[in-house]
C-alpha cells in the first residue's frame, strides 16, 4: 500500500500537531501542515496531495475562499472541510465549491476522522 499525501490547513497549531501526530503514526500517510492558507495554496501549486483537510474559519483567508483557490489549481482535488462553526449555508457552499466531505470540530474521535479519510481516499 502506498503512502497517501495529506495537507492539513488550520490556523490552530494544536489541531495541526494533533492531526499530524495521529496520521503519521500509522505510517499510511505523509502529512504536511500549514497554519496560513495563503502559504498552503502556494505549496499546492507545486506539490500534489491525495487529500486536503481544510479549516473553514481562519484569519488570513476563510476556508471557502481557500477551497475556491484550491479547486482552481486542481478541480479533482479531494478536500474535507473542518469547522467548529457549522451552518447549513457553509456546508452547502463548501459542497458547491467542490469539497468532498465535511467534519465537525471537536472531532468525535480521531479514529472516526480517519475512517472518513479512508472513505474519501477510496
Amino acid at each position: 500500500m502506498s503512502t497517501k499525501k495529506i495537507i492539513i490547513i488550520d490556523d490552530e497549531t494544536e489541531i495541526l500537531n494533533m492531526l499530524s501526530r495521529f496520521l503519521n503514526k500509522s505510517g499510511k500517510y505523509s502529512v504536511a501542515t500549514f497554519s496560513n492558507p495563503v502559504v498552503a495554496i502556494d505549496n499546492l501549486k507545486r506539490e500534489k496531495y491525495d487529500l486536503v483537510l481544510l479549516d473553514i474559519m481562519m484569519p488570513q483567508m476563510n476556508g471557502l475562499e481557500a477551497l475556491e483557490k484550491i479547486m482552481q489549481i486542481n478541480k479533482e482535488q479531494k478536500v474535507i472541510m473542518m469547522t467548529a462553526y457549522s451552518t447549513l449555508d457553509k456546508v452547502l457552499k463548501s459542497h458547491k465549491e467542490g469539497a468532498t466531505n465535511y467534519v465537525m470540530k471537536p472531532f468525535d474521535s480521531l479514529q472516526a476522522l480517519e475512517n472518513k479519510i479512508i472513505e474519501v481516499l477510496k
